[in-house]
């Protein structure tokens, strides 16, 4: 029997995504971005996100198909995710993902956000291999995770972020810097033109006696924001392609200097860097040299599939589908703070997994 195409629909935050994948291919996908209104407020605002995935899911679905050649007739599986993220942006991605797999009389499986992101990967390079690290680095995630087999293994968090994550420092720093939002972008850009060595901030949490794995960019962002007032007083211009330089450099430097410490000690030869973050360009050279001095092999996604999307959700529910794993039940809700400890987010497709 030929495996189905999965349906993915992703509405967490200010993406919503729609992405069809079958056995391990992507057919095509479609994102609709609600940024621009949130920008003038400097952050997302919950309700505006809501109000834009109304209107804008549909439409996302309909192109997603377009692009694949497919119509909703060919959908075999629905996957939607179900936690962690905004509440009422999550809703209405669930409401609509089980409004369709009910309609087409398909199976629907509740997927957890940063397990979309690891499964990203797979759509460019294949299937994981079995041991692999995972850098998880967004706007509000920033874990090491040892990833076995994604749909069937739990998944190990070797250290997470006690503050700010990567994505946050940077959005919080792009203010004070007067950049625009999104903060990643913004720094990314302004870093071109400035000098990594200008200004010697903080790489947090790397001391002898510092926790190996965790992470933390609340201090960064503090001296940051120090160091920019420090030049407002003294009534001369920020130097803000130095300090995005500079405050870029250090978030690569620990980032990836951890990833790889964990490689090492873990004995494992291939990290992967997924998630918003993954698509600035400092972490990704540096991601770069420090694997291929170490010999470890880095796999990093394509930025059009870093950031939030609904390919790399059919991605999980495609590898549940194929794991066997058993569907969610319709009473399925959304958990907003859900830790990540599998890849499904229903007990039922854990139960499979168990047995």
């Amino acid at each position: 029997m030929r495996t189905p195409v999965v349906l993915g629909i992703e509405s967490s935050c200010d993406e919503t995504g729609a992405g069809l994948v079958r056995d391990g291919r992507l057919l095509g996908h479609a994102v609709a971005s609600s940024m621009d209104a949130h920008a003038r407020f400097g952050g997302v605002v919950p309700e505006i996100a809501a109000r834009a995935h109304l209107e804008s899911l549909t439409p996302v679905v309909r192109s997603a198909l377009e692009r694949a050649g497919l119509r909703m007739r060919d959908v075999g599986a629905v996957a939607v995710t179900t936690g962690p993220g905004l509440a009422g942006a999550l809703q209405v991605g669930l409401a609509g993902a089980k409004s369709l797999a009910y309609s087409l009389g398909v199976p629907l499986y509740g997927v957890h956000h940063l397990a979309g992101h690891v499964a990203a990967d797979t759509l460019e390079h294949g299937p994981l291999p079995d041991p692999c690290m995972v850098l998880v680095v967004s706007g509000g995630h920033t874990s090491l995770l040892l990833v076995r087999d994604l749909a069937r293994d739990p998944i190990v968090h070797l250290g997470d972020t006690v503050d700010d994550a990567a994505g946050e420092c940077f959005d919080k720093v792009a203010r004070v810097f007067g950049l625009p939002y999104p903060g990643g972008p913004a720094v990314d850009r302004a870093a071109r033109e400035g000098d990594a060595r200008a200004v010697a901030f903080p790489r947090p949490l790397t001391g002898a006696r510092d926790s190996a794995y965790d992470f933390s960019f609340s201090g960064l962002k503090t001296a940051a924001a120090r160091w920019a007032e420090q030049h407002r007083a003294r009534g001369t211009a920020l130097p803000v392609a130095d300090g995005a330089a500079s405050l870029q450099e250090a978030v690569a430097d620990v980032l990836t200097r951890k990833a790889v410490r964990a490689c090492r000690e873990h004995g494992v030869r291939t990290l992967v860097v997924v998630g918003g973050v993954a698509a600035n360009s400092r972490v990704r050279v540096l991601a770069e040299e420090r694997c291929r001095e170490a010999g470890i092999a880095l796999r990093v996604p394509p930025l059009g599939l870093c950031t939030d999307n609904g390919a790399m959700i059919a991605a999980v529910g495609d590898l549940l589908v194929r794991a066997g794993a058993e569907p969610a039940p319709w009473d399925v809700s959304i958990d907003p703070s859900a830790p990540l400890e599998y890849a499904a987010l229903h007990p039922l497709a854990r139960d499979a997994r168990a047995a």
